[in-house]
């Protein structure tokens, strides 16, 4: 049976309340009998709850974070970097995975809701517009503060920490270019998000800048799965008129090509060319060299929980929103590359 204060207050002699105000370390408690409540508390093993603590101090100390891959490292790269700033703040994290479902996405804000969070860092899944009134609703009914990780809601404004989505794709087609491509397919991920639209309008502003025609069947639209992508990969592979080079949107699509690439023995970058959004230590690991946009992940997960803690420590005052847009790294591994036959 767990030991309550009321057990630790009758074996050290004092009040229950004496106990509280050690436990809190709030109000005045001699020295002597401060230490004998410690003594106690060891000796009982006594592990305080957080839920009781949340309730007579009106915080929690805990935020809700929100991702829609959890087994996706750019996520995984976000989350180690909000853990980093949480930790130093003594915060706790309750981590929530939707798997890009926007019903899995409202469960968890009603949930977090429930734990009595004090805030959440995001990452949307895009809502329909049907599902906009419901999804916004519950947002604003949390009333607590909200920042965005790489993902826009449309109607409503938060804080947040952002990519240069359109900067990143642009550096990536301009090198297949620079390369010598001129046969350049994209794979796009879901075009209901601002990341897909931005990095279709970088793609699209790079060949008309270096006067290459933006061609509609180079173009192919994805979801950002892997499995999508193998088989958009299968078809590029047929095609009469094939390109030279595909840039992919995301590094979960860049494995659907790899196991296309090999089941058709395509070499990379001889038989074709590939760039890819965001990197996979793994493919590096086993000597799969490809290129690719590198967006600051820990970075980015860290400043959204600064910007968070910042929005905590004034919640009272009103406070403009704080918009932070990072810069994006093309590191070209030699998968770019043009080879002559």
């Amino acid at each position: 049976m767990a030991v309550t204060i009321k057990d630790i207050a009758k074996a050290a002699g004092v009040s229950r309340a004496t106990v509280s105000r050690v436990l809190n370390d709030s109000g005045y408690v001699r020295e002597e009998t401060r230490q004998k409540v410690l003594k106690t508390i060891k000796e009982l093993n006594y592990t305080p709850s957080a839920i009781a603590r949340s309730l007579s101090t009106s915080r929690t100390n805990t935020i809700g974070v929100i991702v829609p891959e959890i087994n996706n490292p750019f996520f995984g790269e976000i989350i180690k970097g909000i853990s980093q700033v949480a930790d130093e703040h003594n915060l706790n994290i309750i981590l929530c995975n939707t798997d890009d479902n926007k019903e899995k996405e409202l469960k968890a804000l009603k949930l977090l809701k429930q734990q009595r969070i004090e805030g959440i860092i995001i990452t949307p899944t895009y809502p329909e517009d049907e599902f906009n009134r419901e999804y916004l609703s519950s947002l604003e009914n949390l009333g607590i503060p909200i920042v965005l990780l790489d993902g826009h809601v449309e109607y409503f404004n938060f804080s947040g920490v952002f990519i240069d989505h359109i900067k990143g794709a642009y550096d990536a087609a301009t090198a297949l270019i620079e390369a010598g491509h001129r046969k350049i397919a994209i794979i796009t991920g879901y075009m209901n998000s601002r990341p897909a639209i931005e990095r279709l309008i970088g793609y699209k502003k790079a060949l008309e800048i270096n006067n290459i025609p933006v061609e509609e069947k180079y173009i192919f639209y994805g979801d950002y799965t892997h499995e999508t992508a193998y088989n958009i990969t299968k078809e590029i592979l047929n095609m009469k008129d094939r390109p030279t080079a595909i840039f992919v949107m995301s590094n979960m699509m860049i494995l659907g090509c790899m196991k296309a690439f090999y089941e058709e023995n395509i070499r990379v970058p001889e038989d074709m060319a590939i760039i890819g959004f965001d990197k996979i230590d793994a493919l590096n690991i086993i000597g799969m060299n490809i290129s690719f946009v590198n967006g600051p992940t820990i970075e980015m997960g860290k400043m959204g929980m600064k910007i968070l803690i910042e929005s905590l420590d004034n919640r009272k005052d009103v406070k403009e929103l704080k918009r932070i847009i990072l810069m994006p790294k093309l590191v070209l591994k030699g998968s770019e590359k043009l080879v002559k036959k």
